[in-house]
C-alpha cells in the first residue's frame, strides 16, 4: 500500500467493469457506454475514436491497431491491424529515386491506414451497440470542440516545426499559427464528417469513394506511389497470440510483424536469471533488464519483420534452447560490452487502453500514428492525419525489414494479457514505441517481483537505453545512477519526456475485484463502476 503522506493516486477498485486510457474523456465515454448496455468492445472503440480526436499527436484513425479480446469459454483472440505498404512500393523503386532512407513527413512513410478495418471488424463480430451510437462522443467533440489537456499541450509544442511541414496540417493543428495551450478549444470539423461516415456505412466509406480518393490525392501529391486500390483490398487479420512464462503467469502478446515477441524473449530470460535486485528501484534490478533488453532488441532489429518474409520462426526466439544460451551470457555484476550476435537456426507514438466488462470480456487495444502526429500529412477534404509506420522499412534489399510490394513493416505495438490458472489476472500496455517490450517487463516485474500494486507499477521511475547510453527518468536517485555508472554503464538523466505511459487493469483472482491504473505520464485516467 502507498504512503499517504506523499502525493499519489491510488489504484481505482470496483466490482463490475472498468476501463483505463490516456485521457479522462475517452475513460468516461467508455463507461458511459457500459452502462448503457455495451460491452467491452464497445466501450474500447468508443474511447479510441475519441482518442484520435483529443490526442491527434498519438492516435487517429489514419494509423494501425490490435487488439487481444478475452472472452469468457473462448480461446483468447489477437487482431492485427496493420496496413501495408502499396503495391507498388519496391527497395529498387526507393534507391532509383536516390533515396537512402525514408523521411517521417514523407508520403513514402505512408502505408495503408489499418485502424478503422480493424475496428469495424471488431464491432462486426464482437461488439454489440451500432457504430453510430459508438462514435457519438468522439463525433461529437470534433464537431463542437473539446479542451486541450495539460500533457498534450506540452507534447504539441515540441511538434510545431514538424506541423509546419504539410500546409493543410499547419491550418488544421496550428489555429492561429501557433500551438494550443492547456485549455484551448479546438475542433475538426472535416474529421467529425469522416467519424459520421464511418459510423453510418462502416468501412467501405474509409476505403472506398471520396475519403480514399482525398487520401490518394493528397499522397500522390507529395510523390507518394499509392493508388485507390491499395486502401480497397487492405484488411485486417485475427492472429494467435503468443505466450511465455513467468512466475505463476502466462504473458501473452500477438505474433510477428508485431515486437510482442521481444518482451516475451526479455521474460524467458528473466525468469533464468536469480540475482536481479532485491528492490525495485536499485542498481542491480536495471542493470538486469537493460543487458537483457539489449539481446532481445538486437533479435527484433535482426529477425522481425513482415512475418510472410521471416526466416526465423517466432517459436525459435522464445524457445528454451535460445532463452537459455542468451541468459548465459549476461554478467549480474558488469556490463558485458559486446553480448554477441543472436545464433540463427536453420530456416524455417501511441495510445493504449483496457477495458473489462461486466460479463467478464476483457480487451487490451492500441492504437497509434507511430510518430508524434504521424506523418504530419493530412488529407484536406476528410481530415485524416496518416501516420509514418513505414518510416521503419530499410532499403538494404534481403533485409528482414526492407521495403517491398504490400509488405507490412516491423510493428511497435504491443497490447498485452497476462492468465493465472487459465483465467485473465491483467490487461495491460505501455505505451512508447520501442520502449514498449521493456514497459511491459518493468510493469510486470513491478507487481510479480516487487510486490507493488498497479498504481505504483505504473509509477514506478523507469530506464531504457538509446545508442547503448541508459537514459533515466528523473526519479531514479542518483545513488542508483552511480552504482549503474560503476557497473559499467554510460548513463544520462531523460532530457525530454519520460519514457511511455501506460494503462493496466488487475482482476483480483479470490473477489472477482477489478483494480484499474492509468500512468500518471499522460493525462489518463481508470473508472470504474
Amino acid at each position: 500500500m502507498r504512503n499517504f503522506h506523499f502525493p499519489g493516486r491510488s489504484a481505482v477498485y470496483a466490482k463490475q467493469a472498468m476501463c483505463a486510457t490516456s485521457h479522462p474523456l475517452a475513460s468516461q465515454s467508455a463507461i458511459d457506454i457500459l452502462k448503457q448496455g455495451g460491452n467491452a468492445v464497445d466501450a474500447a472503440l468508443a474511447a479510441s475514436a475519441v482518442l484520435a480526436v483529443v490526442e491527434p499527436h498519438m492516435t487517429g484513425i489514419g494509423g494501425d491497431c490490435f487488439a487481444l479480446l478475452h472472452k469468457p469459454g473462448h480461446a483468447l483472440i489477437g487482431l492485427s491491424g496493420v496496413g501495408r505498404a502499396p503495391q507498388a512500393a519496391s527497395v529498387d523503386w526507393h534507391v532509383d529515386n536516390n533515396m537512402t532512407e525514408i523521411m517521417q513527413t514523407s508520403p513514402h512513410a505512408v502505408t495503408i491506414p489499418g485502424a478503422i478495418d480493424a475496428w469495424c471488424r471488431l464491432s462486426t463480430d464482437h461488439g454489440r451497440l451500432p457504430l453510430s451510437r459508438v462514435f457519438k462522443d468522439a463525433i461529437d467533440y470534433a464537431r463542437n470542440g473539446f479542451p486541450v489537456a495539460p500533457r498534450i499541450a506540452w507534447d504539441w509544442k515540441r511538434f510545431s516545426k514538424k506541423l509546419s511541414v504539410h500546409q493543410k496540417t499547419k491550418a488544421a493543428y496550428l489555429p492561429n499559427g501557433k500551438p494550443p495551450d492547456v485549455g484551448d478549444i479546438l475542433m475538426f470539423p472535416e474529421l467529425a464528417d469522416t467519424l459520421q461516415a464511418i459510423a453510418e456505412r462502416g468501412r467501405d466509406a474509409f476505403y472506398a469513394g471520396p475519403i480514399a480518393q482525398d487520401m490518394v490525392e493528397t499522397l500522390k501529391s507529395l510523390g507518394g506511389q499509392h493508388v485507390l486500390g491499395d486502401f480497397l483490398v487492405q484488411k485486417s487479420d485475427y492472429v494467435s497470440p503468443i505466450k511465455a512464462a513467468y512466475g505463476e503467469l502466462d504473458i501473452y502478446e500477438l505474433p510477428p510483424s508485431n515486437q510482442g515477441i521481444t518482451a516475451l524473449m526479455m521474460f524467458q530470460m528473466l525468469s533464468r536469471l536469480q540475482d536481479r535486485g532485491s528492490e525495485p528501484v536499485c542498481a542491480k534490478r536495471y542493470h538486469v533488464m537493460m543487458e537483457v533488453a539489449r539481446l532481445a532488441y538486437s533479435a527484433r532489429n535482426h529477425f522481425l519483420s513482415d512475418p510472410d518474409a521471416m526466416e526465423v520462426s517466432h517459436e525459435y526466439l522464445i524457445s528454451d534452447e535460445l532463452a537459455d544460451q542468451l541468459a548465459a551470457r549476461i554478467d549480474p555484476e558488469q556490463r558485458v560490452p559486446d553480448l554477441g550476435a543472436i545464433p540463427t537456426p536453420n530456416k524455417s507514438d501511441t495510445v493504449y487502453l483496457a477495458v473489462v466488462d461486466k460479463d467478464g470480456m476483457a480487451i487490451s487495444f492500441i492504437n497509434s500514428l507511430y510518430s508524434a502526429f504521424g506523418s504530419a500529412i493530412t488529407a484536406p477534404k476528410s481530415g485524416v492525419l496518416l501516420h509514418c509506420r513505414g518510416y521503419g522499412f530499410r532499403f538494404t534489399p534481403g533485409h528482414a525489414n526492407s521495403i517491398g510490394s504490400r509488405k507490412r513493416p516491423m510493428h511497435t505495438l504491443l497490447p498485452a494479457m497476462a492468465f493465472k490458472n487459465r483465467k485473465p489476472a491483467l490487461v495491460f500496455g505501455v505505451m512508447g514505441a520501442d520502449f514498449q517490450p521493456t514497459g511491459h517487463i518493468q510493469v510486470i516485474t513491478n507487481i510479480l517481483d516487487y510486490g507493488l500494486d498497479p498504481q505504483q507499477a505504473l509509477d514506478s521511475p523507469r530506464v531504457f537505453f538509446k545508442d547503448n547510453v541508459l537514459s533515466v527518468e528523473e526519479g531514479i536517485p542518483a545513488s542508483v545512477v552511480t552504482e549503474l555508472e560503476a557497473m559499467g554503464h554510460q548513463v544520462e538523466r531523460c532530457v525530454e519526456e519520460p519514457w511511455g505511459g501506460g494503462q493496466l487493469i488487475a482482476i483480483d483472482d479470490k473477489t472477482g475485484a477489478l483494480i484499474g491504473a492509468s500512468d500518471p505520464r499522460k493525462d489518463g485516467i481508470a473508472l470504474g463502476y
